[in-house]
């Protein structure tokens, strides 16, 4: 697994705290002007406010990123190897994927209570930093907030100093800004509202989350189990940690918080119950999957436009891998889009081995039946 100093030096952590040195440069320089600390007790408790936000912007930040999300140790399995029929196997991992647990390709390595994977901080978010990243996340939007105001506020008076001069009472702040310092400044204050309002909604989603104990992904698999019942008349799925809103606040942010393996669960429900639904939702995927036959090579380019322009225009909004295909290589698409499908290729005598999984176009492929009854012709490129 990757070790904190690398995961630190990655264009996303370099990003966030070029962002967090603007701002806190652009805030220090400006208030010193607009309300200097040392000429009252309030304009000392306000640098102090803002100092104090940065600081804990910053310390979280780092926090999350070299404390890591917890990894399932590999090769893990259960202490009582019945269970075993009812957790997933990773074939990475060599292991069985831990109750919440899921696999991250960009990590390498199965993540416990996994919530998604952030390039920001160039790690997941799971079990052991969720705390931190969310603390991140709320001085982060009250720091930017609060810059945003200040910026704004000074932005103003220091557009219309001259008119100050001549008209003003004498009592105004005089900001004065250079040309690098203003478009410094206009730079600063753009990010400062933009961390505000995607950020905001990105913290909005981990709180709502930590009230329901539910990760981004648990959303989408509590979403499927709702429909897929309903359509095969089984009775509605019961999410099993969802133990109140006051116990779940206190799973992240009390002093009792569990391994990452373990989990306590709500009256009635089964410690595997997630677990259970997310094989039968992928046996369910598996039982509507087609299988195509590559009929046309591709590169794995993500815009393929010479060879597959209508793909190359209408890309999947996803940062999952393309595939490359040969020419009569066989696939397995478990989901579509109108030029694109998604799916594993095919191991030849290889039962039970997964192969490479991924993107590709559609007019790179065909369905089998077609395939083997000549409907379509390869044709070399």
């Amino acid at each position: 697994m990757s070790s904190p100093i690398r995961r630190l030096c990655h264009w996303g952590p370099i990003a966030v705290l070029g962002i967090i040195k603007l701002i806190t440069w652009s805030m220090v320089h400006l208030m010193g002007m607009w309300w200097p600390p040392n000429e009252s007790l309030g304009a000392a408790l306000h640098a102090a406010m803002f100092l104090g936000l940065a600081a804990c912007t910053l310390y979280y930040f780092l926090q999350a990123l070299l404390e890591g999300p917890g990894f399932v140790p590999l090769g893990w399995k259960p202490e009582n190897e019945a269970d075993i029929e009812y957790l997933q196997y990773c074939t990475v991992c060599k292991g069985y994927k831990a109750p919440r647990s899921h696999h991250c390709r960009k990590c390498g390595y199965c993540i416990k209570k996994m919530d998604h994977h952030c390039p920001w901080i160039n790690c997941c978010i799971g079990h052991e930093n969720h705390y931190y990243f969310t603390l991140f996340l709320t001085s982060a939007v009250f720091g930017c907030l609060h810059a945003a105001i200040v910026l704004g506020i000074c932005l103003y008076h220091a557009i219309n100093r001259v008119w100050y001069v001549h008209h003003g009472t004498g009592q105004e702040p005089m900001i004065y800004l250079t040309l690098t310092t203003l478009l410094l400044t206009l730079l600063a204050t753009g990010m400062a509202i933009g961390v505000v309002f995607a950020v905001g909604t990105l913290l909005y989603l981990q709180v709502r989350g930590i009230i329901w104990n539910r990760t981004t992904i648990e959303d989408w698999i509590v979403d499927k189990a709702v429909h897929r019942r309903e359509e095969q008349g089984l009775p509605p799925f019961v999410f099993p940690y969802d133990l109140g809103w006051k116990k779940n606040l206190h799973l992240i942010f009390g002093g009792s918080r569990c391994d990452g393996i373990r989990w306590p669960i709500a009256d009635g429900c089964g410690e595997y119950d997630l677990t259970m639904e997310q094989r039968a939702q992928k046996a369910d995927k598996q039982s509507r999957a087609r299988t195509f036959v590559a009929r046309r090579a591709y590169s794995g380019r993500w815009l393929p436009l010479l060879a597959f322009p209508r793909a190359a225009l209408a890309p999947p909004c996803s940062g999952e891998p393309r595939l490359a295909l040969a020419p009569a290589q066989r696939l397995r698409a478990t989901r579509r889009r109108r030029h694109w499908l998604f799916g594993e290729k095919i191991i030849e005598g290889g039962e039970g081995q997964r192969g490479e999984r991924g993107w590709f176009p559609r007019d790179a492929v065909t369905p089998i039946d077609s395939y083997e009854s000549d409907a379509y012709k390869y044709k070399p490129d």
